[in-house]
C-alpha cells in the first residue's frame, strides 16, 4: 500500500476557544484504496486542539487514534478536560475521524445498505482497516506539513498503532497504548477464548459485590422466557424481540471502572409489576436497547472479527468458541452468563437495525481475502519509543495476549496496572498517562521523571 502522497486540504474552520483548549475542524480528501491514488476519493474529518495559552501553537503532535472500530473521535464538549487536560501542556492533539465514522464520509446502516449486494459491501469494507486508517493519517500528515509525531492509541486505535509502526514507523516520534496490544497473529479464536474466560471472573466478581443482582439477573432472564412462551413477548423501543441474547448484552457494563455501577444500577429497577405479573421496566427496556443499538456505528459490529485477521476468515470465530468451550455463554443455559464485544450470526435476525446488513456479515465472515495488518519483523526492530498500559483484569483485550504482543515490539515498555479496566485512560487519565508519559522520558532522556499525575500508579 502506497502512503507517500499527501491528502488534499479542502477546508478549516476558524479556531475556537473554549474552556482552556483552543480547535479547529479540518477536511481532507483522500483515496478510497491508498493503492489506487486517482480512483474514488472519500473525505477524512480531525479537530486540532491546543492549549488556550502562549506558545501552545508550537508544541508537538500528537495523534489520537479512537477505540472501535467503527467510533468517531472524542468530542471535546468540555474543552480541555479529561484526558486532554493531561495532554495539552505537552502537546497539540490532532483528533482523528477514522474513515467511516464521524464526519469521515460517515459509513451508517442505510449508507451500506444502499451499496447493493453483500459481495459490494465487503469489497468496500475490504479498505476500512487498520492499513487504511494508517494510510490516511500518514496522508492528514503530509498535507499538515508534520515531519513527525506522536500518537495515542485508545483499545482499537491500539491495534492501529501496532499497524502504524509497521508500516511508517520513520513518520512516529513516539507511541502511548491504552488497552490496545491487539492479538497479531491473525487468530480471532485466541482472542475469544481468552475473552470468555476473562467475562466470567468479571461477572462473577460483580455479582459477589452486589448481593441480590444475581437473583435479579435470573428473573429478568425468567420474565423474558416466560412473555415468549405466552406468546407476548418482551420488545425494545425500535420492535425487536427481546431475548436471552439481548439480556446478555448487559455484560458491556463489565468492561469499565466507570460504567461496571451502571449494571447494578440497572438491575435495581428492571422488573415492575404490570396486573400482577413481572414485566420488564422501561428502564430495563431502554437500557437494553442502548446497548443494542448499532444503526448509527455499524462497522463496530460488522468488523468486530475481522480487525484480527491477517489472511483466513473469521468464520463467526465467537459463536464457534462459545459452543465449543463456554456453553455457560449459549442463550440455552439456564441462567446465561453475559456477553462483551462478541459479534454472534443471531445479532444479524433479531435486532431491527442490523437486518439490513445479514447478509454482509455473514460474506464478511466468510471472507478470504483480509490483507496482513503487521509486519511483525519490522516491529522486532522498532526503534520508535512505546509506552502501553496493560490492564490485568481486562475482558475486551486480554492481559496474556497482550503481554504476548508486547513483545515482538523492540523496545515497547509496559506498564500494567490490577486497579484499572478497559476504561482506565476516561476514568484515570493522570494516572495512567502519567505513568505512561514518564516511561517514555525515561526512555528519551535517560532519566525518570514523575508522572503527571499528584498520586501514586496502581500497583501491577
Amino acid at each position: 500500500m502506497s502512503i507517500a502522497r499527501p491528502a488534499t486540504p479542502l477546508s478549516r474552520t476558524e479556531e475556537r476557544a473554549w474552556r482552556g483548549a483552543v480547535t479547529s475542524g479540518l477536511r481532507f480528501a483522500v483515496p478510497l484504496d491508498h493503492a489506487r491514488p486517482h480512483g474514488e476519493s472519500i473525505e477524512i474529518f480531525a479537530r486540532s486542539v491546543r492549549a488556550d495559552e502562549p506558545g501552545s501553537e508550537r508544541r508537538p503532535w500528537l495523534l489520537y487514534l479512537q477505540g472501535g472500530p467503527g467510533f468517531p473521535a472524542l468530542r471535546p464538549q468540555g474543552g480541555a478536560s479529561g484526558w486532554l487536560a493531561t495532554l495539552l501542556p505537552r502537546f497539540r492533539v490532532l483528533l482523528l475521524d477514522q474513515r467511516g465514522t464521524g464526519a469521515s464520509t460517515p459509513l451508517d446502516t442505510a449508507v451500506l445498505s444502499a451499496l447493493g449486494p453483500a459481495a459490494a459491501i465487503v469489497e468496500r469494507l475490504s479498505h476500512f482497516r487498520a492499513p487504511d486508517i494508517v494510510a490516511d493519517a500518514e496522508a492528514v500528515r503530509l498535507a499538515m506539513g508534520i515531519d513527525r509525531w506522536s500518537t495515542l492509541g485508545q483499545s482499537y486505535g491500539g491495534f492501529i498503532t501496532l499497524s502504524y509502526l509497521s508500516l511508517a514507523p520513520t513518520a512516529l516520534e513516539a507511541c502511548l497504548v491504552t488497552g490496545g496490544l491487539g492479538e497479531m497473529r491473525g487468530d480471532a479464536d485466541l482472542v475469544y477464548r481468552a475473552t470468555y474466560a476473562r467475562l466470567r471472573e468479571r461477572e462473577d466478581e460483580f455479582l459477589a459485590a452486589h448481593p441480590g443482582d444475581e437473583e435479579r439477573l435470573a428473573l429478568v432472564y425468567d420474565v423474558v422466557r416466560s412473555r415468549r412462551a405466552a406468546g407476548s413477548p418482551e420488545r425494545l423501543p425500535d420492535g425487536s424481540e427481546v431475548t436471552e441474547t439481548s439480556v446478555q448484552r448487559l455484560g458491556m457494563f463489565l468492561g469499565g471502572n466507570a460504567r461496571v455501577e451502571g449494571l447494578h444500577h440497572a438491575l435495581e429497577t428492571a422488573i415492575v409489576n404490570v396486573g400482577g405479573e413481572p414485566r420488564l421496566s422501561a428502564s430495563m427496556l431502554g437500557t437494553l436497547q442502548a446497548q443494542l443499538d448499532h444503526a448509527a456505528h455499524p462497522l463496530y459490529w460488522l468488523l468486530q472479527e475481522s480487525i484480527y485477521s491477517s489472511g483466513r476468515p473469521t468464520a463467526w470465530a465467537a459463536e464457534r468458541v462459545r459452543r465449543e468451550s463456554f456453553p455457560e455463554f449459549l442463550p440455552s443455559a439456564p441462567r446465561p452468563r453475559l456477553l462483551g464485544e462478541m459479534a454472534l450470526p443471531e445479532d444479524y435476525e433479531t435486532s431491527v437495525p442490523l437486518l439490513p446488513l445479514r447478509d454482509a456479515a455473514h460474506a464478511l465472515a466468510a471472507h478470504e481475502g483480509w490483507g496482513s495488518l503487521y509486519d511483525r519483523e519490522v516491529l522486532a526492530r522498532n526503534t520508535v519509543p512505546v509506552a502501553a498500559a496493560v490492564y490485568t483484569h481486562d475482558v475486551y483485550v486480554d492481559r496474556e495476549l497482550s503481554l504476548a504482543s508486547a513483545a515482538a515490539v523492540n523496545g515497547l515498555r509496559v506498564w500494567e496496572s490490577a486497579a484499572h479496566h478497559h476504561d482506565g485512560l476516561a476514568d484515570d487519565p493522570e494516572t495512567v498517562l502519567g505513568a505512561l508519559l514518564a516511561l517514555l522520558d525515561e526512555e528519551t532522556t535517560g532519566t525518570a521523571s514523575a508522572p503527571l499525575s499528584a498520586g501514586t500508579p496502581p500497583a501491577p
